[in-house]
């Protein structure tokens, strides 16, 4: 399915449109209206209301249940749509002078302007999120040509559709199109025309994109991170008891879901202890949740019973779908996943060497501590390349907050100086 100029068309006109893609570019960026922020946020609040009144809720509701989100999670997700919050995010990320930047010289005006034209390669782990990648790009006042993730729901078309519907202008400024990743040579040709190229994904698709770019052509990657939990022996069983519910509701499948948790000890005995504790907890909280998924459940259990097979760890325990593996190393890596995970021994004077090695994946750590000792631990992970310091729900998310350690408007758009 292809989006252009607001029509929808079948993936065999994709070359046709490709081709004279360049040339519909040229025209609207030389025209001399531009497109307002404020028309962007008129459109978008449209989009919100209607997201709050239910219109999309047979869209939606599939999914949050495929997902195991919640209805009110949901509902504060769709607020990011808000033109409160998209004002509120434009000032943050862009100073609230950001439309008017004082002069630095007498004769010199200064102006924040777009990179001109985006490409979005989008990733499927979260519906809606290719769309809001657009929303952003549009935000920033960018052309935005979007790259639809494998098996995508056909959500992020009707989200721009509509955007669309409630301010036509827009349909200069967004193109959606079904490229498969492995036809290489079209998505080269996108990536020719664009000035920034937004990858979200890992390793893989980063490379690629580096691969598609020539040397002229900026690159801004939403890679993929991870994170985890630190904890000490002044941790309470409520912080604990916050970071069952947190692994249980994201299944561990987001950037900012816990893999695993350090624990701040060397001994091993300890660390056994606090892995037997984390577990009864983790129970507790996996039975006010229901059980995660039945095939995931399956993978997981015949992975745990080769490792025990195998003698491969010193301690695993597992019931009714979750677990936690102590293991003897203090490599930050991923789980299992779906409610199972790794505790690791790792003194809080290991912290910097252990972790600095994984710099560019660190996102997100879930402190369990004591408020004395909360300023240290947290200097010393962000020193290793942590971005976010939270509680235990590590996907907590505040509207204003960076993405990955940087903000995303500032990357889509550049300073001008005008004598």
């Amino acid at each position: 399915m292809i989006l252009y100029k607001g029509h929808i068309y079948p993936d065999s006109k994709q070359d046709e449109l490709i081709t004279s893609l360049e040339s519909d570019i040229v025209d609207t960026l030389s025209k001399p209206q531009r497109l307002t922020t404020e028309a962007v946020i008129a459109a978008s609040e449209k989009m919100y209301q209607k997201a709050a009144n239910g219109y999309y809720d047979s869209i939606a509701v599939p999914l949050l249940n495929q997902f195991g989100v919640s209805y009110e999670r949901y509902q504060a997700m769709a607020k990011a749509f808000s033109a409160e919050v998209l004002r509120y995010k434009c000032e943050i990320e862009l100073g609230s002078n950001w439309d008017n930047l004082p002069p630095l010289s007498s004769g010199t005006v200064r102006k924040i302007a777009p990179l001109g034209v985006l490409f979005h390669v989008a990733a499927g782990n979260v519906d809606g999120l290719p769309a809001y990648s657009v929303a952003e790009g549009l935000l920033s006042g960018n052309i935005n040509i979007l790259k639809l993730p494998s098996g995508d729901s056909g959500l992020s078309v009707k989200l721009l559709s509509d955007l669309i519907a409630e301010e036509p202008s827009l349909a200069d400024y967004i193109y959606v199109f079904d490229v498969p990743s492995t036809e290489f040579e079209t998505l080269k040709r996108l990536a020719k025309l664009a000035d920034g190229v937004v990858v979200w994904g890992g390793d893989m698709a980063q490379r690629a994109a580096r691969d598609m770019c020539d040397v002229t052509t900026k690159i801004i990657p939403w890679g993929h991170k991870l994170s985890f939990a630190y904890a000490t022996q002044k941790a309470t069983d409520e912080q604990l008891g916050e970071l069952a519910r947190h692994i249980c509701a994201t299944e561990q499948v987001l950037c900012s879901s816990c893999q695993g948790i350090f624990y701040d000890t060397d001994s091993k005995e300890e660390l056994q202890g606090f892995a037997r504790r984390f577990f009864e907890i983790f129970k507790q909280e996996n039975k006010r949740f229901g059980k995660a998924d039945m095939a995931m459940r399956g993978r997981n259990s015949v992975q745990l019973y080769n490792d025990r097979l195998e003698n491969k760890y010193p301690l695993i325990l597992s019931e009714d779908g979750v677990s936690v593996v102590v293991k003897e190393d203090s490599e930050l890596e991923l789980s299992y996943t779906f409610r199972n995970v790794w505790v690791k021994a790792l003194p809080r004077n290991e912290i910097v060497k252990a972790l600095k090695k994984q710099k560019g994946y660190l996102q997100t750590c879930g402190l369990l501590s004591d408020i004395t000792e909360r300023q240290e631990l947290a200097e010393r992970l962000i020193c290793a390349g942590v971005v976010r310091v939270t509680n235990g729900d590590l996907s907590r998310t505040f509207f204003g907050e960076a993405h990955d350690g940087t903000y995303p408007l500032r990357e889509y758009t550049r300073l001008v100086e005008i004598d």
